[in-house]
């Protein structure tokens, strides 16, 4: 059992920009959107700012150039498209995070790029390769025993494996579409989740996988999100397993 576990959550691009403060003091890092699904300069700097008020760490939230779908379906764009995008945005949150005094920490994509790249190889080498060139040295988070992981391990990049919080998992280890039914928990099931995914380092699909996390995240976007990451705080805190980022 981990004593120690990343909470991450990705913000800057929730309507209500309250919520984002009122969940920084429970979680350890946050993914900052950058522009391909939504957010902008001032959106980012002024997430940046909230995370180095309370010492969260800061990550880079790039996504599909696909604001219509908030990033949430696969797009049909020339590779080299693809990888100028993500190297844009990282690049905002990179030099908004060095003009406030704040390492840039990781990279965590977004959405449908996520996902993409936990089942596609060439998505993953891609989204590495602008890593490298863009924020070399910054962690790339991403889905626990993926192709993303994969390709990590197999260039010595230092990934960090991320479970989820609020999301159903299928059979494979993959996340359930949002498309279909169950694929957000309710509020008893995140709680339950987190802890097999913290202390047992499993998740229950049609049976129980066995998964080593370092990160957890819960979705901003998810109801009642500030209450549930106050109660994962305690909940972990109560079982001695800090919440600290990687």
């Amino acid at each position: 059992m981990s004593q120690r576990i990343d909470l991450n959550a990705d913000l800057g691009e929730h309507p209500n920009a309250d919520l984002d403060q009122h969940i920084m003091p429970y979680i350890s890092s946050c993914n900052v959107a950058c522009g391909g699904h939504i957010g902008d300069e001032t959106s980012v700097r002024q997430t940046i700012l909230l995370a180095k008020k309370y010492g969260i760490a800061v990550g880079a939230h790039p996504s599909y150039p696909d604001r219509a779908h908030f990033g949430r379906k696969i797009m049909q764009i020339q590779p080299q498209q693809l990888a100028e995008s993500i190297s844009e945005q990282i690049a905002l949150v990179k030099r908004l995070c060095s003009e406030e005094g704040v390492d840039l920490h990781h990279v965590k994509p977004h959405g449908a790029l996520y996902n993409h790249a936990a089942s596609e190889q060439f998505i993953s080498e891609l989204i590495l390769n602008v890593i490298i060139e863009a924020a070399p040295g910054a962690y790339w988070m991403g889905l626990a025993q993926s192709e993303s992981a994969q390709v990590a391990q197999k260039e010595g990049y230092p990934f960090i494996s991320e479970g989820f919080a609020d999301r159903k998992y299928e059979s494979n280890g993959s996340l359930r579409s949002r498309t279909k039914e169950g694929a957000v928990l309710n509020p008893n099931e995140i709680v339950q989740q987190v802890e097999e995914l913290v202390i047992n380092q499993r998740v229950f699909a049609e049976d129980w996988i066995q998964l080593e996390i370092q990160s957890i995240c819960l979705h901003g976007d998810t109801a009642g999100a500030v209450t549930l990451a106050k109660e994962i705080k305690h909940h972990l805190g109560a079982k001695g397993i800090q919440i600290i980022a990687v």
